[in-house]
């Protein structure tokens, strides 16, 4: 089931007909969230009246107006690192409780160009660091299919909102796997771009030169379509590669590689999860492509090294939030460095706090050769192996998760476990690749998605393959 029972391409055009108003969409987008958000928590803040004045001003503008807009009326959720003018933006963490920023973030300035109301903020990890949706100061997400699972994180609020039917949209952010993992636990799609193809400014930063913004929806053609919006050039990002990306007829797979990497097919990975994924190769196989294995010889560093370089970057990125310039501030402090120390005790949670720790230990005098130096030598490992199978292969299919959404606190108290719940998903971010989550089955009711990755730019194949899966 979706928001839609159709694609959003066919919706927006019959706003553009008026058969059917933006405010009828966004009226229905807050009565299901008004429905399900008190036992899901999948929103932190829901902007009713901002949207249904947003969809006022949609219906009032004329035909031709309307005919330039590819997403003319459609609610979308957005997580909530992303910037958004006049609505708050907490990152998930009390110490942004309150802050309202001054300016749009370059995906919110594209999708509102392009006719989008926004209905509200999704919860996530606090500043994006977990893979469960439970470190949130705003409280647990829970999975729409099983309110007892997690959602998966870091974007879990974004991908619940899509699959309980809050919303037909939302954009994530994956800076490990937070919007493929999420997609996959709760049975929709999501798409992790090339890095570069879509502009950070105005992302909360966790990890600079791992994160990304992405689309998550029901279908793919849904998905590729607000990737098409939030895609191309900003100056303001010096990392943006200006590139577009132009949605189109889907391809036909006859004679494209599909590549099986041996190292995601071994131990780890479920029964359950590899006849799934087993399935999914089947289906590839009819459509035309060829099953080919490759080696990613390095991949089994890729979590070691991922949460060297992701803490590195956090430490440094977090160090802006002081109790100084916006957000939060302890009371009853003594000096200066009394409220700097107060403020982020009190403001950051336990999660945030390790990682600060960690990355700061890596990046510290006698240490940085040891561990940040040595991460970044394997992130180029691993890239290359990435560059190596590619000219053996068109795509890599592979699991997403090992196993399905888990149980709520069911990790809680193993941090390694829970950090190799992204084993699958973290390598693509540091190569800087493509990666897409389809849903592929179920496992006793519990979604299971299967990930196709692709060469950097290389977004257009990744979407034809993942149309057969879908």
């Amino acid at each position: 089931m979706s928001f839609f029972d159709t694609s959003v391409s066919e919706v927006v055009s019959q706003v553009q007909a008026g058969t059917i108003t933006a405010l009828e969409l966004v009226e229905k987008s807050l009565a299901v969230i008004a429905e399900k958000n008190p036992e899901i928590n999948a929103f932190i803040t829901v902007s009713a009246a901002e949207a249904r004045a947003r969809a006022k001003e949609i219906d009032a503008l004329s035909s031709e107006e309307k005919s330039k807009m590819v997403l003319c009326g459609i609610p979308v959720a957005v997580k909530d690192n992303i910037s958004t003018k006049g609505i708050m933006t907490t990152s998930g963490s009390k110490i942004l409780d309150g802050y309202i920023p001054p300016y749009d973030a370059h995906v919110v300035e594209k999708i509102l160009a392009a006719g989008a109301v926004i209905v509200g903020k999704t919860n996530l990890d606090e500043f994006a660091m977990g893979s469960s949706n439970e470190n949130s100061a705003y409280g647990i997400v829970r999975n729409p299919r099983n309110l007892n699972a997690v959602p998966g994180g870091s974007s879990g609020g974004s991908a619940a909102a899509v699959a309980a039917d809050m919303v037909p949209l939302a954009l994530g952010s994956d800076t490990g796997g937070s919007i493929r993992q999420p997609a996959s636990h709760c049975g929709i799609v999501g798409v992790k771009p090339t890095y570069g193809l879509v502009s950070r400014y105005g992302l909360i930063a966790y990890a600079s030169s791992l994160d990304q913004i992405g689309p998550m929806g029901h279908r793919v053609d849904d998905c590729a379509l607000l990737l098409s919006v939030i895609a191309g050039e900003d100056r303001r990002d010096s990392t943006n590669s200006g590139k577009n990306y132009e949605i189109g007829s889907f391809g036909s797979l006859k004679g494209k590689k599909i590549g099986l990497p041996a190292e995601y097919f071994g131990e780890g990975l479920t029964d359950e999860v590899r006849a799934i994924i087993d399935e999914s190769k089947a289906k590839l196989v009819a459509a035309g492509a060829e099953l080919v294995t490759v080696h990613l010889p390095n991949v089994s560093h890729a979590i070691a090294s991922y949460y060297v370089i992701a803490t590195a970057e956090a430490s440094s990125n977090l160090s802006r939030f002081d109790g100084v310039k916006f957000g939060y501030r302890a009371q009853g402090t003594t000096s200066l460095i009394d409220m700097y120390k107060k403020t982020r005790a009190e403001g950051f949670g336990e999660e945030v706090k390790k990682r600060i720790m960690l990355g700061t230990y890596v990046l510290s005098s006698g240490y940085y050769d040891a561990y940040y130096l040595k991460a970044a030598q394997v992130r180029t490992l691993i890239t290359r192996d990435f560059e190596n199978a590619f000219k053996e292969c068109d795509l890599i299919l592979s699991p997403v998760t090992p196993a399905p959404a888990f149980m709520i606190g069911e990790k809680t108290s193993d941090p390694i476990q829970m950090y190799l719940t992204d084993i699958y998903t973290v390598s693509a971010n540091l190569a800087g690749i493509p990666g897409v989550s389809i849903p592929a089955g179920e496992v006793n009711g519990l979604p299971v998605g299967a990930q196709l990755m692709a060469p950097k730019w290389a977004e257009k194949g990744m979407i034809d393959a993942a149309s057969v899966l879908a």
